[in-house]
């Protein structure tokens, strides 16, 4: 992709709306919504990068309710040409063609690899990447587990909807509330896994999530791994101007 001149990629990840409570989280949407607003203007495309919603499940006829004003706004913004690209997270894994068809947004289910400007990037959630996170990963497994999604599917969504909401907050293992540490260089297993790629291929940036935290970490002298942060406490979110990637606050 090219950027043209004055245009700008856009990052942010992490809004999980819908938690703790729908009042808490209504301020947040309206807040995301306002930033969408204003960067439509300069913006040559916008990634939004997993964890949009704290859940996120498709039947074949019904979505959760709620998230009016996010769905909307990001249906204006396609209709008018600028390009959405949609990462799943951890908590809205169950995602199957809703985006797609009615937003027309991809959605990318893996880290995917984008060239802009002659810049190589490795975009994604994060979520079990690397050598850590291994509780996650294992409940990743049961998941996406055409079996369990076949099972869950066939509670009434009133049931599983509610259900999976309440797990989404009170369990930790899923909310990542024991992961929003920094855990230093050395530790981050996303900075491992990052370190890792660049044994086999070049990379000037890693943009990620999922871990809740602001971090821009240099790899080499022009490699570098960028969390995006979160819209719950640090509304944080990436800027490319075609030269260099820059983490603001909103």
């Amino acid at each position: 992709m090219h950027i043209p001149e004055g245009k700008k990629i856009y990052f942010a990840s992490d809004n999980h709306l819908g938690a703790p409570t729908k009042e808490a989280s209504s301020i947040r949407e309206k807040k995301f919504v306002a930033w969408l607003d204003e960067i439509k203007g300069d913006a040559a495309a916008i990634f939004l990068l997993g964890d949009l919603f704290d859940f996120w499940a498709e039947y074949k006829t019904v979505i959760p309710k709620g998230f009016t004003r996010t769905l909307g706004k990001l249906a204006e913004i396609t209709d008018s040409g600028i390009p959405i690209y949609f990462f799943v997270g951890n908590h809205d894994l169950w995602m199957d063609g809703y985006f797609e068809e009615e937003l027309n947004i991809p959605v990318y289910h893996k880290p995917k690899e984008f060239t802009f400007n002659g810049k190589t990037f490795l975009i994604g959630h994060g979520d079990g990447l690397g050598p850590g996170d291994k509780g996650y990963k294992r409940m990743k497994k049961v998941f996406t587990n055409p079996v369990s999604k076949w099972m869950f599917r066939w509670l009434h969504p009133d049931i599983g909807v509610r259900l999976a909401q309440y797990l989404s907050v009170k369990n930790k293992l899923i909310s990542g509330d024991d992961d929003a540490t920094f855990l230093g260089e050395e530790n981050e297993w996303l900075v491992q896994y990052c370190k890792r790629k660049l044994e086999t291929k070049h990379y000037n940036y890693f943009v990620f999530g999922h871990r809740h935290l602001a971090l821009e970490i240099n790899l080499s002298e022009n490699s570098k791994y960028v969390n995006l942060g979160d819209w719950i406490i640090y509304y944080t979110y990436g800027v490319f101007d075609g030269k260099t990637l820059e983490l603001k606050t909103y």
